[in-house]
């Protein structure tokens, strides 16, 4: 029985940058070996096993052989008698395919440590086209990678369109498309991940609301970069550079879904392409296991972002409505995450990445000088259904005068 550190960890090692997870592959023993050990499983497609101690993943070596379409028609074979070689031959690319024995020896048998000495993201067999997940990990780690200048292999982009092609991503479950594009959200560099799924006609497949924004003009006079994809990847730059919010950062992403099915005739302007959008959300947002705190946030940045560039010119009735259907009084921190992603909106225009957005502080004070009545008192004053309406004439007049002073 031989053990090996494998995967990620032993990447991140050899690229210099920290990792918290180890994963161990081992090599000549049956399950009934590891539970003899001690070790406890919890694989149920093929056996891995918890260290008794550590805690960390386990996993006997194994090969698989593709039987059936999508990511779960495969035979796994985890027989003693697979190699460490024939384990990491089954892995998605080679900078993930190496291997460390327990000797610190490095196990390379595809070149992985040149292709991160190259920085790139290279397929380790064309046994990759049989599991689709894969087109989403080589965008995520394509995204994740992008500081450091890895690029993906031309060979290998070809073979994830043809992937796309022959239909295989159409097999992918919603729950895995989420996962892998949450985990893109959350770590940054978002807009690679959108972008490699856009080269190999991904996008087209897993999110056609934002896939069909590529293209859509705008007017260049409040958009100097025009097309309407590329503004929404410029806002998802701005989103990650404001906040780690996932909810600020799928805002910012749907934020304009609406001008990807406006009419022929009204470009490049977008009349009602608030309400558009706030459908095609709710039709995303179902399709995908979107957490409903992520779901609701960008519906109140479709509906309400214009409303947020224009504050300067709303009248206090309107200033009101505007805190009341974004539910300010009771989640301000809701309202918070509006105006930052209202923020990243306004500065995701080329040239315009730096220019002070001084809405997002009128409305902080604005909304500060409307929650600052004394609701309790008011409730004393006033009895029954006339209290929503006293605090409502209440908070008017103090917009009136935050607007007067302001």
């Amino acid at each position: 029985m031989q053990v090996y550190l494998v995967g990620g960890a032993v990447r991140d090692e050899q690229l210099g940058v920290p990792f918290r997870e180890r994963d161990w592959c081992v090599v000549g023993a049956t399950p009934d070996d590891m539970l003899a050990k001690g070790y406890k499983q919890v694989g149920k497609d093929f056996p891995v096993f918890l260290h008794p101690s550590s805690r960390e993943e386990y996993a006997l070596a194994r090969t698989e052989r593709k039987t059936a379409p999508g990511y779960h028609g495969f035979a796994v074979d985890f027989s003693p008698d697979v190699t460490i070689e024939a384990d990491l031959l089954r892995r998605d690319l080679t900078i993930n395919a190496l291997a460390k024995d327990a000797d610190g020896k490095l196990i390379d048998p595809y070149g992985g440590k040149q292709d991160l000495d190259r920085r790139v993201l290279r397929h380790v067999s064309d046994a990759f086209s049989e599991d689709p997940v894969r087109v989403l990990r080589v965008a995520k780690f394509a995204a994740r990678f992008s500081p450091l200048g890895f690029r993906i292999a031309g060979e290998t982009m070809s073979l994830m369109s043809a992937m796309v092609d022959q239909g295989e991503v159409d097999a992918l479950v919603a729950d895995r498309v989420w996962k892998e594009t949450e985990e893109a959200l959350r770590k940054g560099n978002a807009r690679v991940f959108f972008e490699v799924l856009r080269s190999c006609g991904a996008l087209e497949r897993l999110f056609p609301e934002v896939d069909a924004l590529f293209g859509v003009p705008q007017p260049v006079k409040w958009h100097p970069e025009i097309d309407t994809g590329l503004h929404t990847m410029l806002v998802l730059d701005q989103a990650e550079a404001l906040s780690d919010s996932l909810e600020v950062r799928y805002a910012a992403l749907t934020h304009d879904l609406g001008k990807g099915n406006t009419p022929q005739k009204d470009l490049p302007s977008h009349p009602g392409h608030e309400t558009r959008g706030c459908a095609l959300i709710r039709t995303m947002s179902e399709r995908l296991p979107v957490p409903k705190n992520a779901r609701d946030l960008a519906l109140i940045v479709a509906e309400f972002h214009t409303h947020c560039h224009r504050a300067f010119e709303l009248r206090d009735k309107t200033l009101l409505k505007v805190f009341e259907k974004t539910d300010a009084f009771r989640r301000p921190e809701r309202f918070e995450q509006f105006l930052l992603a209202s923020e990243a909106d306004a500065r995701g225009r080329t040239g315009l990445e730096n220019r002070r957005y001084g809405q997002a502080d009128y409305l902080r004070r604005a909304y500060a000088a409307a929650a600052d009545i004394d609701a309790g008192a008011i409730s004393s004053e006033v009895s029954g259904p006339d209290i929503p309406k006293a605090i409502r004439k209440a908070r008017l007049a103090a917009l009136r005068q935050f607007k007067q002073t302001a």
